[in-house]
C-alpha cells in the first residue's frame, strides 16, 4: 500500500512521494507534508515559470527565486504566475 500524507497544499490525505524530491530540510518537509499530486502540480507550474520567464537553472538567482516560489506555493500564499501565459486548450 502506498504511503499517504496529509497534503498541506490540497488539504486532504493523499498518496505521498516515494522519496524526498531533493536533499536537506526542505526536501524532507515536502516528503512528509506534500502529496504526489501537489508535487506534480508544482513541477508543472515550475516548468511554466522557467519557460515563460526565461530562467536559467545555472543562475543562482533563478534557483533562489524558484525555491521562494515553491515555499509560497505549498504554504498557500500568493505565488507568481507566468505573465501572459495561456494554457493550451484540449
Amino acid at each position: 500500500m502506498a504511503r499517504t500524507v496529509f497534503c498541506r497544499k490540497l488539504k486532504q490525505e493523499l498518496p505521498g512521494l516515494e522519496l524526498p524530491p531533493f536533499p536537506g530540510k526542505a526536501g524532507e518537509d515536502i516528503f512528509h507534508n506534500v502529496s504526489k499530486q501537489a508535487w506534480a502540480e508544482w513541477m508543472t507550474h515550475q516548468t511554466t515559470l522557467i519557460n515563460e520567464k526565461h530562467l536559467s537553472m545555472m543562475d543562482l538567482t533563478a534557483r533562489t527565486y524558484l525555491a521562494e516560489q515553491r515555499t509560497k506555493y505549498f504554504a498557500g500564499e500568493e505565488f507568481d504566475k507566468a505573465d501572459g501565459y495561456v494554457p493550451p486548450t484540449e
